[in-house]
């Protein structure tokens, strides 16, 4: 592996100003390989891994690395400039043919319940952390590539990843950041300028497709698998490290690590974990496969894999062909997956505090945080001053109730709600026509609002307006409110197919404007109005665009 050309890097006694910007500036403090225990073995086979967080493994070489985009706040997040970004050297270091000095490449050990049954070791299959930098304000930020070649973790995978997963990690993952929901970051996409072979959907049909690697950052990529395996190796002095390492690292403001502070970081965990999936419902999005593995100790959205938004509103919905039958990670279901994937984590950790019940306790709570961060979350879509559960439990319910009777997109539908006049006294008492309009473009299929389903809708909206009105809220205020959390655009999966598409053809132009456009799911932007639409029929039952494989 080749270390950058020296013009890459700063000489001491260069003006800083020389060096802000560049890759040679990235600061790297490498901790957690320098705190925590690492694997002895260097070879990279594919091998079980005792009594080690992580495993040495350099990344790759391919044979002709090419930056497809970047995200310019995550650069300005690490303090790079654009010149640095376009530059040929920053595509080799972030596909992984150059490494910086600092750089400490390795993959990290853990395990994992995967669709509820326990799957022993799992790890980091194709991520590759290049290490950790500390940017100008003194944050830490981890660099992962995904796809940068096997590791020992990836049993009998190649570590390597497709330009069509590729496409989907990177503009999701600036995507939810922007709609304001908590997650782990994309910096760079770029292509490796070779095939890989992929069976999208396991049936036999292998086909070849351009390979990519996404940077992915995040303050830390510990899962909750990172502390089941070591529980159920009974390697409690590596669990201890670890726990001690997170609490030190990434929750330095609950104090030094002792059984109290173990309970008050779990209990921290369950919180963040109860806001993140409070904004996935509120806007539609499902993670599709949300094994213990693929949780975050920060609350951040991990691993994108077959995820998807809901258009049509079915709480029943998965996006994931592996999840088909079962539909254990469908859209309704993941504040209560959320909260088993936190039992198993409370069970990793139980060692480290001894009992039981105040583990139960805060694992209980958990349920409380959710309700009461749902109930916030729904009273400001519905541009409602605060939840009254006198009055909006049964008006939230009997609307969750109407929605899926007939096919509505959800985003739009919460949208177009705060066109209706709240404020107006005379609004409830408007005709079914007058009240239906702004709606009617959420309907994929108008037909199959019977008689009977209009007016109970009708009803709701009727409800719905004499409570908006109670608060007494100006109109525009209220609309402000309420576009602030109901998006007018999310990655929907049509639009990112579309963009793998012309990727794989070698145009990157959908790519460059659909990250324009998510950079501001709120706002109207009039030259974008098409992706503010319905998805289209031809993309019902698309792959890609309906249902998507675990496979990259």
């Amino acid at each position: 592996m080749n270390l950058l050309d020296s013009t890459d890097f700063i000489a001491p006694g260069q003006a800083a100003a020389t060096r802000r910007g560049s890759l040679g500036g990235l600061h790297f403090d490498n901790r957690f390989t320098r705190e925590l225990p690492g694997d002895p073995i260097t070879l990279n086979r594919r091998r079980q891994v005792s009594g080690a967080c992580y495993s040495l493994v350099t990344p790759t070489v391919v044979a002709a690395p090419q930056r497809v985009a970047y995200s310019r706040e995550v650069a300005d997040l690490l303090g790079l400039s654009v010149h640095t970004c376009e530059s040929e050297n920053f595509a080799r270091v972030f596909t992984g043919n150059r490494l910086l000095p600092g750089m400490q490449p390795y993959a990290m050990c853990y395990g994992g319940h995967q669709f509820g049954n326990w799957a022993g070791q799992l790890g980091d299959g194709r991520a590759i952390n290049l290490g950790e930098v500390v940017n100008r304000d003194g944050a830490r930020w981890v660099l992962q590539l995904k796809g940068a070649g096997p590791t020992p973790y990836s049993r009998t995978a190649d570590g390597l990843a497709v330009l069509r997963s590729s496409v989907r990690e990177f503009l999701c993952s600036e995507a939810m950041f922007h709609l304001g929901v908590p997650t782990t970051r994309a910096l760079s996409l770029t292509l490796t300028g070779e095939q890989v072979e992929r069976d999208m959907f396991y049936d036999g049909h292998p086909r070849l497709e351009p390979g990519a690697v996404v940077c992915r950052v995040a303050p830390s990529f510990i899962r909750f698998g990172s502390f089941q395996i070591f529980a159920a190796r009974g390697e409690m002095d590596v669990l201890k490290q670890l726990a001690d390492y997170a609490v030190r690292t990434d929750f330095p403001h609950l104090g030094e690590p002792s059984p109290d502070v173990y309970l008050q970081w779990f209990e921290e965990v369950c919180r963040r974990t109860a806001d993140m999936v409070v904004h996935w419902m509120r806007v539609g999005f499902v993670h599709g496969v949300m094994n213990t593995d693929n949780m975050s100790i920060l609350g951040l959205t991990i691993d994108y894999g077959p995820y998807g938004w809901l258009e049509n509103y079915d709480p029943d919905w998965t996006p994931n062909t592996t999840d088909a039958a079962g539909r254990r990670y469908r859209f309704g279901h993941q504040p209560a997956i959320c909260q088993w994937n936190l039992a198993q984590l409370a069970n990793a950790i139980y060692p480290l505090i001894g009992q039981a019940e105040p583990l139960q306790a805060v694992l209980d709570g958990y349920a409380t945080v959710y309700r009461e961060g749902w109930q916030r979350m729904m009273a400001r879509k519905l541009g409602l001053a605060a939840f009254d559960p006198h009055t909006d439990d049964l008006l939230i319910a009997e609307l969750l109730a109407i929605l899926p009777l007939a096919e509505t997109d959800m985003t739009i539908f919460f949208r177009r709600l705060a066109r209706l006049g709240a404020n107006d006294p005379s609004a409830p008492a408007a005709g079914e026509d007058a009240l239906m309009a702004p709606l009617m473009d959420a309907y994929y299929v108008p037909g199959q609002l019977t008689p009977a389903l209009r007016r109970r809708t009708v009803s709701w909206l009727r409800r719905y307006l004499e409570r908006a009105g109670r608060d007494d809220i100006p109109h525009e205020i209220r609309v402000r409110r309420m576009n602030a959390v109901n998006p007018k655009y999310v990655l929907r999966n049509y639009m990112a197919q579309l963009a793998i598409d012309k990727a794989e053809q070698g145009d990157f132009t959908l790519i460059h404007d659909l990250l324009e456009l998510l950079r501001r799911p709120y706002d109207k932007q009039p030259e974008s109005e098409i992706y503010a639409a319905k998805r289209p029929d031809w993309a019902r039952h698309r792959p890609g665009c309906s249902m998507l494989s675990c496979s990259s």
